[in-house]
């Protein structure tokens, strides 16, 4: 009788242990989903956010055409050669940018399958980074022609508040520049890595 009833409260006690490690399972894998939905909105909030300053950037580029006329040509009286090259920098970074915008424009990027979303990613992350290769040459020469350009106008006399204009203003937007590649490298090096855990898991 005793035999009987120890195993009766043994049984009871292991399908109550059973619950329990079921009850436990269902946490956990509430949990984890929990934990894949935010982490994905987290990615979803940063792809967003470095698109929103792509479109800023593509705006600008595009804003630069005809106020680049007004400030060059009419203003300082720079030649309209200078302009169109100046125009075609400007059309050539937009391009640049709306190409890498393009691979992670998706809005469903990062609600489907994770594998590709980082390879997006990865490629966005690469294109911008070897961007700086082209950049850099092209704004060194830009920034030459444009010396060029005030020698030409003033006869080598570069005490004007124009040229030292130019000058401030360069390097100013080459800080801001860099500033922003490295932080938009951040971003996307930061979204990679989001992605890798939750492949893993």
């Amino acid at each position: 009788m005793n035999n009987e009833f120890e195993n009766i409260m043994n049984e009871t006690q292991f399908e109550d242990m059973r619950q329990q490690l079921n009850t436990l399972k269902k946490k956990l894998g509430e949990q984890e989903i929990v934990n894949d939905h935010l982490m994905r909105r987290s990615m979803r909030n940063q792809v967003n956010k470095i698109n929103h300053r792509y479109n800023i950037i593509m705006a600008l580029c595009v804003l630069m055409i005809p106020y680049g006329y007004w400030c060059f040509v009419v203003l300082c009286h720079l030649s309209l050669a200078f302009w169109i090259g100046t125009s075609i920098f400007m059309l050539v970074c937009g391009a640049a940018t709306f190409y890498t915008s393009r691979k992670i424009s998706d809005p469903g990027l990062m609600s489907h399958n994770l594998i590709e979303a980082r390879r997006k990613v990865a490629s966005a992350k690469k294109f911008e980074a070897n961007w700086l290769l082209f950049g850099i040459p092209a704004v060194i020469l830009w920034f030459c022609w444009f010396v060029y350009e005030i020698y030409q106008i003033q006869g080598g006399d570069y005490n004007n508040g124009f040229f030292w204009g130019g000058c401030i203003g360069a390097i100013i937007g080459a800080i801001c520049g860099i500033k922003m590649h490295f932080k938009t490298q951040r971003e996307y090096q930061d979204i990679i890595d989001q992605i890798e855990d939750l492949t893993k898991e």
